[in-house]
């Protein structure tokens, strides 16, 4: 902020620097919260409209290809115009997105529900976690992408405990939820708005003037590009286990358990998220490239199960694949953002971890739609049979760009080390 900015700004309250830790990791709650608020009613919104399998994993699809468009086109703007203010566009678009679910007559309104939420979560995604890197309390560098991965955990876990139990035991089954959202999602606006002002001064074009900000595409520097492919797969495995268990994971728990009863689905979805974040809390200590690696095993183990769940129709096994997919999603993910944040320019944070996100959404949309579209031409177990593979190939992707890029760093560590000597 220039002095010329604060000179003629009203005078308002700020939140400090642990204030303006805390409130990008609730917006990376409310972000998942979103995201996850329709995921127990799609059996609902089947039965009420009488929607196939592809059209409900179309709706999950719609908020990852929307988040992918703003992140294309806008990946990078809040290194242009500060971590709050992208945020602040962000949760205004949830709230929107809220009111538009809470209202829906039709399976319209779902589409335009879910694409609101994705340009919402598409500013807000990174500007919230570059805010977090930026404001961490904790002298351990890791802190940051733990509490993202916990706080998009617990969002997830809330929601499909609110989500459920609401449209279960609670009036209006499919707005109530929403109405839930909306008013959260509000108060999130207002957290964000106390932030401390965070607008970088504008750079100055040959003319002198300041240059504003026009759409455009973002990029990664080269000498970050070995590092950001194994970040960024570790990313798109986490994301699309996550997309097959949030697109038909409901319809699974509902088939193995034989009830009806949503608050019963959610609770049993919420185990994988509950995992999710405590193992975060685990993970500390754990370096990014390990993380990765051991992630990815485990991520094999857990689609391995989800196989063996679907041909034989156990519940016990179901929970096993929530607790073994849990645990390699919390290692990918937060290994991946980990290794991403320790090298970023802070000058691109931003807009380097949206490119990241921005990949990851769209593995995490086509292995939506794509199994979505094989459940129902198909079934659901002959789809789970075809797409599981293909997230396997992901997982050993993982592990080679994760080790590649390990031995390229011990690689050049050495050379320093016999430069210094």
């Amino acid at each position: 902020m220039t002095a010329a900015d604060t000179e003629h700004a009203p005078a308002r309250r700020e939140w400090g620097r642990r204030g303006s830790f805390w409130a990008p990791a609730i917006v990376l709650a409310l972000c998942l919260w979103a995201s996850g608020a329709p995921s127990t009613l799609y059996p609902s919104y089947a039965a009420e409209w009488n929607l196939s399998p592809v059209v409900t994993t179309s709706i999950f699809g719609t908020y990852p290809v929307a988040l992918l468009l703003v992140l294309l086109l806008a990946g990078g703007i809040s290194d242009t115009i500060g971590r709050r203010r992208a945020m602040l566009i962000g949760v205004g678009l949830i709230v929107a997105s809220a009111f538009v679910f809470a209202i829906a007559p039709n399976v319209g309104f779902l589409f335009a529900g879910r694409t609101l939420q994705g340009v919402g979560t598409g500013f807000a995604l990174g500007a919230a976690s570059a805010a977090l890197v930026e404001n961490n309390l904790s002298t351990n560098p890791r802190f940051a992408s733990v509490l993202t991965t916990v706080s998009t955990s617990t969002g997830l876990t809330l929601v499909l405990f609110v989500s459920g139990g609401l449209a279960q035991y609670a009036p209006w089954p499919l707005q109530l939820s929403f109405w839930v959202l909306f008013v959260l999602a509000g108060l999130s606006f207002v957290v964000v708005w106390f932030m401390r002002r965070d607008n970088p001064v504008p750079a100055a074009g040959p003319d002198g003037r300041p240059v504003r900000w026009k759409p455009s595409g973002i990029h990664v520097p080269r000498s970050l590009l070995r590092t950001f492919i194994a970040s960024t797969l570790g990313v798109i495995v986490a994301y699309s286990v996550g997309a097959i268990f949030l697109s038909l994971g409901a319809s699974m728990a509902r088939d193995l358990t034989g009830t009806t009863n949503l608050l019963i689905v959610g609770a049993l979805l919420a185990i994988s998220s509950v995992v999710i974040g405590v193992t975060a809390l685990l993970l500390q200590r754990v370096p990014a490239h390990v993380s990765l690696i051991v992630g990815a095993v485990i991520s094999i183990a857990g689609l391995g199960v989800m196989e063996l769940t679907a041909a034989q129709g156990s519940i016990v096994l179901f929970v096993v694949w929530c607790i073994v997919g849990g645990v390699g999603y919390s290692f990918v993910f937060t290994g991946g953002l980990t290794l991403l944040n320790r090298t970023a320019l802070p000058e691109h944070r931003g807009g380097t971890l949206s490119l990241l996100y921005l990949f990851s959404y769209l593995l995490q949309a086509i292995t939506a739609v794509v199994a979505g579209a094989l459940a129902t031409a198909l079934g659901l177990n002959a789809a789970i049979d075809l797409v599981a593979p293909g997230v396997a190939v992901l997982c050993l992707a993982l592990i080679a760009a994760t080790t590649v890029d390990a031995t390229a760093r011990r690689r050049e560590a050495r050379r320093v080390e016999a430069s210094l000597a």
